[in-house]
C-alpha cells in the first residue's frame, strides 16, 4: 500500500482549501494519494461554495489515506475554532494551523506519510497569535531538531527545466550583499548536493554557482566580491569533492543550452534565482525546503486572499508540489 502524503491546510482564509480540492478532483493526471489535515466542515462548505462536487472521509489515521483516495478526499480532521470565511483573516485560528503543521511532520517522522506538502500560512495572523518564527521554513527546522540540533534549512525552487537555490533570502539588496560570506556558500552549497543526490537521484550533482556582479565582477573591474567571496567558496566545494563550477556571469546562465550543463544553480540572492525560474514557470515552480530529515514541499505562491473563495485559484504549483514530494520520497527509498 502506497504511503500517502500529508498536505496541511494552510491559511484557512486562502486558497488553500480550494486547490486542495482540485487537486483531488484532478487527480487523473498523475496526483498520488494524499490527505488533508484540515477541519471537514470547512472543506464542505468551501466545495459547495465553488461549485467543485468533490466528496470527503474523514480518516482517523494516515493508513486509511491510500485506500480511500480513488472515491474521496481523505480528511485527517484539525478543528477550526471559528468558522473561516475566504478572504477574512482571524487570528483565532492559528492553533489549528500551526498544529496541522506538527501533525503533518510528526507522522511523516513516524514513516506513516511519505512526505510533508504545506499550503501556504499567512505570517502576520500568526504574529498576532504568538508566533514567533520568521516563516513556515524556520518552524519547520525547529520541529525537525534532534538532541537539541536544529538543521540548517536552505530553499530551492524547482521546475522540469531548472532548479535554483539562493545564498541569501529575504533580505534587502544592500544587506544581502553585506552579509554574504564564503562560509555561507559553502554551507549551502553542501546541502544543495547532499539532497540532490538523496531526494533527487543525482549520484554526482553539478552546481553551477552564479557570480554576484555583473559579468561575474568582470576580473574586478565591476566589484571584487566574485573574487574575494565566490571564487573561495567554489573551490572549498571542490575540495569537498563537489562538482562547483563558476562563478557564472548571472545574465547568461540560465538559457536552455547552459542549464543542461548543470543540475541546480546556486544563486547569491532572493530575485537572482527566483525571476529565471518564474520566468519560465510561473504556475507550475514547487518550493522546496532542503537540509531537513524529511521531505517537504509546497506550492510557489502566497494566500491569494483577494480571490479565495471565488474557484477562480490555479491548483498547478500544489499539484506540481505533490508530484514532486511523491517523486523525492522514491528517490529517497531508493538511496537509503
Amino acid at each position: 500500500m502506497t504511503v500517502p502524503l500529508a498536505l496541511t491546510m494552510g491559511e484557512p482564509a486562502g486558497i488553500g482549501g480550494e486547490i486542495a480540492l482540485m487537486a483531488w478532483a484532478r487527480r487523473g493526471e498523475g496526483v498520488k494519494p494524499f490527505f488533508v489535515l484540515d477541519d471537514p466542515e470547512r472543506l464542505t462548505a468551501l466545495s459547495k461554495r465553488i461549485g467543485l462536487d468533490v466528496p470527503l472521509v474523514t480518516i482517523e489515521a494516515p493508513e486509511g489515506a491510500s485506500r480511500a483516495f480513488d472515491a474521496a478526499l481523505p480528511v485527517f480532521p484539525i478543528r477550526l475554532a471559528k468558522a473561516a470565511t475566504p478572504g477574512k483573516l482571524d487570528p483565532a485560528n492559528a492553533a489549528a494551523v500551526l498544529e496541522a503543521i506538527r501533525r503533518a511532520v510528526a507522522l511523516v517522522r513516524e514513516g506513516r506519510a511519505g512526505a510533508v506538502v504545506t499550503n501556504p500560512i499567512h505570517k502576520h495572523v500568526l504574529y498576532e497569535a504568538g508566533f514567533h518564527h520568521p516563516g513556515h521554513t524556520e518552524f519547520l527546522a525547529e520541529l525537525a531538531a534532534e538532541n537539541g540540533h536544529v538543521p540548517t534549512p536552505v530553499m530551492m525552487l524547482a521546475c522540469p527545466q531548472l532548479r535554483v537555490v539562493p545564498v541569501t533570502i529575504h533580505l534587502p539588496i544592500r544587506k544581502a550583499v553585506a552579509d554574504l560570506t564564503s562560509a555561507m556558500i559553502v554551507e549551502t552549497g553542501a546541502i544543495l548536493a547532499r539532497d540532490l543526490t538523496r531526494r533527487f537521484g543525482k549520484a554526482k550533482p553539478r552546481i553551477a554557482v552564479a557570480g554576484l556582479n555583473p559579468h561575474a565582477g568582470e576580473g574586478g573591474a565591476l566589484g571584487k566580491e566574485d573574487d574575494e567571496i565566490v571564487r573561495p567558496a567554489i573551490d572549498a566545494l571542490k575540495k569537498l569533492g563537489i562538482d562547483a563550477t563558476g562563478p557564472w556571469a548571472p545574465d547568461s546562465m540560465f538559457h536552455a543550452d547552459a542549464r543542461a550543463g548543470y543540475d541546480a544553480a546556486l544563486c547569491m540572492y532572493h530575485d537572482q534565482a527566483l525571476i529565471p525560474i518564474k520566468t519560465l514557470d510561473f504556475h507550475g515552480g514547487v518550493n522546496v525546503t532542503l537540509g531537513l530529515p524529511f521531505i517537504r514541499t509546497s506550492p510557489d505562491h502566497g494566500t491569494a486572499l483577494d480571490i479565495a473563495g471565488s474557484g477562480r485559484a490555479n491548483p498547478a504549483s500544489l499539484i506540481a508540489a505533490l508530484k514532486l514530494a511523491d517523486a523525492m520520497a522514491e528517490s529517497s527509498a531508493a538511496t537509503a
